[in-house]
């Protein structure tokens, strides 16, 4: 990818009232940043701001999804006829996507050649591109037939142009002052996302860069982490929040430990401004969740590390997730690629955030050896409340890195299972391969690796998933956990598939085809390997259809005939369900049943409930919320 010159197409009218500016969102995936649908990232956002900032009205700036270009190409207009086009986008790290799908290079040029006005192209794909948004992927720089390519921020780049014309191009990267103004001011530009307002979350930045450099991240070449202030952050939740937006992800850094700190050790005092002041200026927010947490910051800080998590979970909604960063358990590859955590570190981070963060809402706390009253986990087996834990580790595996060899393999698939086998809980285990860009370490190595491991990498991937994957769901979503607020997003198979809004939000199909666009609670009846199935809660057993009332653990097809042929009940009681325990998921005629913990939006500790877990040292404790 090249520095480009001075457009040829002309000039931008020299005052910016008489601008227009299309911004196109090709969606992005960072070690440290997600933007792909129901997610916004705040590279849109930010370049809204930054046009505003720089003279341009709100009125004058259209935002459009690739996936919205897709579906009407008469949008396209928007993006010929503007006189600055802004494309943002890019993968450093490959996945599937539910919500979205990501633009391809050649998607991209389209766009390119579509505007009739100056374009200018930024976001992570500055970084290189590949054939396809895929792992084992090797990648060039390439200007992708754009007037201005942003080397450094696009934002920065939108505004500079915009104030100083096309000679005022620079490839610089903003500030933290600059951003406390650009994130307020650009929030309008939400109101413009298909799935506002119900269905959006925004991704948070609370730092960017990263002070450590393994080899295949491309988090460093943002340089050391730059921290925001409490209060930046929060007065951006709070202008959001006036338009609208309810769901928020804290994604946007590398360790939210370090937050407000050193840039090593944690904050909890920070932590504490932070989120307490979101939770102050968004009172009726309905997600509040987190991305990354360096797991050697807890082994290096256990005690501050331990009460930052509380003060998080204490704050946060249910299902939120902590990303560690292991990336192998081989400690070849660790010592070749410079990563920071080996596999017995980040199996004690793995304790600590299960401890603190793994209670569930509608528990209530119980006497710990901390002699404080404070809540533990993890929260297991049948006493536990009927909600997913607060706040649960997940793991990032990365394959194709140097060093790799057979013997990875095993490392890995060991360290899994002495997780699952001490009682703990991990919501996600994230397996992926390297994509290698320039000016990481993983750039000489390339995507040579990852090829010739392909074959092994899939037979792998598959046994992850049949022997961890699989009792590790039912260990955290048992049958009977419900899930608040589950969006329905399509039908497949005479079902109905949905999520939740959150990190890593799980997947949940329910029986028949719902409307489309809404919201419901459902209480989960089985699993897969990385998703669920539930019914509607509660579940009105006098209306219920057969395929509802199967999905019910000990209901088969000849009970479900009995249950409808005795309809109508005047109790739940009342039903012969035979070994069925129908009260966790139906009610009889239109009740209400409150979900436990949930007196609030985003509720932390609900109704007096109590669980037992056996400790490490044998002794058994109460688990709380």
């Amino acid at each position: 990818m090249t520095d480009s010159p001075a457009s040829g197409r002309g000039s931008l009218p020299p005052d910016p009232n008489d601008l227009s500016v299309t911004i196109v969102d090709g969606y992005v995936d960072e070690p440290a940043h997600f933007g792909v649908p129901p997610y916004i990232s705040t590279y849109p956002r930010y370049t809204a701001g930054a046009l505003v900032d720089a003279g341009v009205p709100e009125s004058q700036v259209t935002y459009h999804t690739i996936d919205e270009l897709r579906d009407d190409r008469s949008k396209h207009a928007d993006v010929a006829n503007a006189d600055l086009m802004v494309y943002v986008g890019g993968m450093t790290v490959p996945g599937k996507y539910v919500g979205g799908t990501p633009a391809e290079p050649d998607e991209v040029r389209e766009l390119g050649w579509t505007a009739d006005g100056v374009t200018l192209l930024g976001g992570p794909v500055r970084f290189g591109v590949g054939e396809e948004n895929a792992g084992a992927q090797e990648t060039e720089r390439d200007d992708l037939d754009y007037d201005f390519v942003a080397m450094g921020d696009v934002e920065a780049a939108a505004y500079d142009l915009v104030s100083e014309g096309l000679e005022g191009f620079g490839n610089r990267m903003r500030d933290n002052a600059e951003i406390d103004r650009w994130a307020e001011k650009g929030a309008f530009v939400v109101e413009q996302h298909p799935n506002h307002p119900d269905y959006l979350i925004c991704e948070m930045e609370t730092s960017r860069g990263c002070a450590y450099r393994c080899s295949f991240c491309t988090e460093p070449l943002y340089g050391s982490p730059a921290f925001r202030e409490a209060r930046s952050v929060v007065d951006e939740v709070d202008a959001l929040s006036d338009r609208g937006v309810k769901h928020f992800r804290l994604g946007r850094q590398a360790d939210i430990l370090a937050f407000g700190g050193d840039g090593e050790a944690p904050n909890p005092d920070a932590l504490r401004e932070l989120y307490g002041g979101i939770r102050e200026v968004a009172p009726d927010l309905r997600t509040l969740h987190l991305d990354n947490m360096n797991p050697v910051t807890i082994t290096d800080y256990p005690e501050a590390s331990r009460e930052a998590i509380r003060v998080i979970a204490e704050h946060n909604t249910p299902g939120d997730t902590a990303a560690f960063g292991l990336e192998s358990a081989d400690p070849v590859v660790q010592e070749e690629n410079n990563l920071l955590v080996t596999a017995e570190e980040c199996l004690e981070a793995v304790r600590v955030v299960n401890e603190e963060g793994g209670w569930r809402p509608g528990e209530t706390p119980a006497s710990t050896p901390g002699g404080d009253g404070r809540v533990i986990g993890p929260s297991t087996g049948p006493d536990a409340s009927p909600r997913l834990p607060k706040l649960l580790p997940g793991i990032n595996l990365v394959h194709g890195l140097a060093g790799e060899r057979p013997e990875t393999y095993e490392h890995n698939k060991e360290f899994l299972q002495t997780v699952y086998d001490e009682g703990l809980m991990l919501r996600r285990i994230n397996i992926r391969q390297v994509m290698a860009f320039a000016g990481t370490e993983m750039a000489e190595t390339g995507a040579d690796i990852a090829q010739e491991h392909k074959d092994q990498f899939q037979a792998y991937k598959k046994e992850v998933r049949e022997t961890v994957d699989n009792p590790m769901l039912d260990r955290v979503v048992p049958p009977g956990t419900v899930l608040p607020d589950v969006h329905l997003e399509y039908h497949q198979d005479g079902k109905t598939f949905g999520r939740q809004l959150g990190t890593y939000a799980l997947l949940v199909a329910v029986p028949g085809e719902r409307e489309l666009g809404t919201a419901i609670d459902v209480a989960i009846t089985d699993h897969g390997y990385r998703s669920v199935t539930g019914v509607p809660y509660p579940l009105d057993v006098n209306s219920a259809s057969m395929s509802e009332l199967t999905a019910i653990p000990g209901i088969n097809r000849s009970k479900a005939g009995d249950i409808v042929v005795g309809r109508p009940y005047g109790s739940i009681e009342a039903v012969d369900a035979g070994v069925a325990d129908l009260s966790r998921f139906a009610v009889a005629g239109d009740t209400d049943v409150p979900i436990p913990g949930r007196e609030r939006a985003g509720s932390g500790p609900g109704a007096d409930a109590r669980s037992l877990l056996d400790r490490r040292d044998g002794s058994s404790v109460g688990r709380g919320d």
